[in-house]
């Protein structure tokens, strides 16, 4: 199958061959002065994720801010709005989609990678990223409309630790996702293989291949190759910084300031350096932002400040974007034990 980019997009299961390469430039050299390899599949020159690698596009601070999640299993093609554009049950997914909002909990779209063999019945989940409060439960519906009176507090079903990890591979919603993402599915070496989904849009598409592992809320950008040393890392109890987009739930400052102290201080584990308090310096609105943020560290507080400002080289965000927009860049000012009263300042 030849490249993509032209006028006419790949169906939503379009796979991609991941011995083809990138037609991008290699990126700028990542976290511990590391390289990053560009993500598999081959793609047009104009297509978001290329640019994005082109232009060095940091995928830092850019978890979206949920902490609770619902994914419903739901194989075949999904379109652009993957609930409403699927085989789903359409009597019940605007009411389903009704009691997730109402309910303030993220709806993602799950089905398994490649050829993998589906188990009976049709698996759910509800996810908790709270900080102590990390769980997955999993449970298995006779009919779509169980979702709406089932409970999503975690009582329903099996609870476990995880992981889980979900790779967007939402071709209706953008191409990126399609080529990169299901490649990276189809060869995430995780220990336990029915651990692996695709799922719907996860935003980021420029970042494409994304991965979310949860139940911790850890999204990873531009993930490269067969995504190992990601999986590695989280067998660790650790995060793989090169590629981490950050913590869901938590503020882009938080996310820029705790990215950027574990690379100061080499600490890389799951929990380490959670955000105790956040403040901006910088009258909102503000082109360029300058934040204060304070993070737990093994010996105490530590006093991050950071800055955010557009960065140089506009560009589109996804492929379906009409106008470029110039991405903001986060970069550390200072890092300093935080004074005693440093939460309540």
């Amino acid at each position: 199958m030849g490249g993509v980019g032209t006028a006419s997009e790949p169906p939503d299961d379009a796979a991609a061959d991941p011995a083809r390469g990138v037609t991008a430039r290699g990126t700028p050299a990542r976290d511990g002065g590391r390289s990053a390899s560009p993500p598999a599949g081959r793609l047009d020159a104009g297509r978001c994720s290329v640019q994005a690698l082109d232009r060095g596009d940091a995928p830092m601070a850019t978890a979206p801010p949920a902490q609770r999640w619902l994914l419903v299993e739901q194989p075949g093609p999904w379109g652009q709005n993957a609930l409403d554009h699927s085989r789903f049950d359409r009597d019940v997914a605007p009411r389903l989609a009704s009691r997730v909002r109402a309910e303030n909990l993220r709806l993602l779209m799950i089905r398994r990678p490649g050829n993998r063999p589906a188990a009976p019945g049709r698996w759910w989940a509800v996810v908790d990223s709270r900080p102590g409060r990390e769980r997955i439960s999993w449970a298995v519906r006779g009919s779509d409309a169980e979702l709406l009176e089932a409970p999503w507090d975690g009582s329903a079903g099996t609870p476990v630790a995880g992981p889980a990890y979900l790779v967007c591979a939402h071709g209706g919603h953008d191409v990126c996702c399609a080529v990169r993402g299901r490649s990276l599915a189809r060869s995430l070496p995780a220990a336990d293989p029915d651990s692996v989904w695709e799922c719907s849009h996860l935003g980021g598409c420029r970042f494409a291949a994304n991965l979310l592992v949860l139940p911790h809320g850890f999204y990873y950008g531009q993930v490269p190759g067969d995504g190992a040393d990601v999986v590695a890392a989280h067998r660790r109890g650790e995060v793989a910084l090169p590629w981490l987009r950050g913590r869901a739930g938590l503020p882009a400052a938080a996310q820029a300031a705790q990215h950027l102290a574990r690379r100061e201080l080499g600490l890389v584990g799951a929990d380490d350096l959670p955000p105790r308090a956040v403040r901006e310096l910088t009258r909102s609105g503000s082109a360029v932002e300058h934040w204060r943020v304070v993070l737990d560290g093994p010996d105490g507080g530590v006093e991050v400040i950071v800055e955010s400002r557009p960065g140089a080289d506009a560009g589109r965000l996804t492929c379906r974007a009409v106008h470029p927009v110039h991405p903001r860049a986060w970069r550390l000012l200072s890092l300093t034990p935080a004074p005693a009263d440093a939460a309540a300042s």
